[in-house]
């Protein structure tokens, strides 16, 4: 049973979003937010597997929400997804910087949120190549001049391939098919640099490679590896 936390400060929206998860035999939801510091606090309480958490709402924003709910060590577990009303809403970047593994938009298919939860309680991101790459263009096509962060120089050339490749918004069974080696070994190199890097999900990772200036954004292309 995958359990969520949902913080909106609509009561419409969240009730929509209950309605919806518990029509679902593996799906539960344990609690109910109005607003970013409320969500803190359940997470911290009820240990959800997955936060849908508006990005907009009053007082603590799910921007700063989702900053308390990362920094604290014991909710390793609790896997964040913003609501937004844009898929390129202005919000977005700085939540997946945070700490947040993917967005998902309101104004989408009833089973959108059903696959969003699933694949964030799996620890996977939700980010796909298309989206990635809009996302990049518009918010880090110009950013500060990139700085390495030291963790950078432990990956192994495999491991910065692959690096660049969930940058691309891969899953592990693309990456495998692209760097010609197995799923089980992609899913390895992954883990490993998820750890090296001390970076909570393949969301995080993105922000790292464009970050740190390993790939940079090319207008209507995919990422070029520096």
């Amino acid at each position: 049973m995958i359990s969520v936390l949902i913080a909106d400060d609509q009561p419409l929206i969240r009730a929509g979003f209950r309605a919806l998860l518990e029509a679902e035999d593996d799906l539960t939801v344990v609690g109910e937010a109005g607003d970013g510091a409320a969500a803190a606090t359940l997470a911290a309480d009820l240990r959800p597997d997955v936060v849908l958490l508006d990005v907009q709402m009053p007082g603590t924003d799910g921007i700063e929400a989702t900053r308390l709910i990362a920094a604290d060590p014991a909710l390793a577990g609790v896997h964040i997804v913003i609501l937004t009303n844009y898929a390129l809403d202005e919000y977005v970047f700085a939540a997946l910087r945070a700490g947040a593994c993917g967005f998902l938009v309101k104004d989408t298919q009833p089973t959108e949120p059903l696959r969003a939860v699933r694949v964030a309680a799996a620890g996977e991101a939700l980010l796909s190549p298309a989206v990635t790459r809009r996302l990049i263009a518009e918010y880090v096509a110009t950013p500060p001049a990139p700085a390495a962060p030291p963790e950078l120089d432990a990956l192994t050339p495999r491991e910065r391939e692959v690096l660049v490749l969930v940058a691309a918004g891969m899953s592990n069974e693309e990456i495998a098919g692209s760097a010609c080696i197995s799923h089980t070994t992609a899913k390895t190199h992954v883990s490993r640099i998820l750890t090296k890097l001390g970076a909570r999900d393949r969301a995080q990772l993105v922000v790292i490679a464009y970050e740190s200036g390993l790939v940079t954004p090319r207008a209507g292309q995919g990422s070029k590896p520096r």
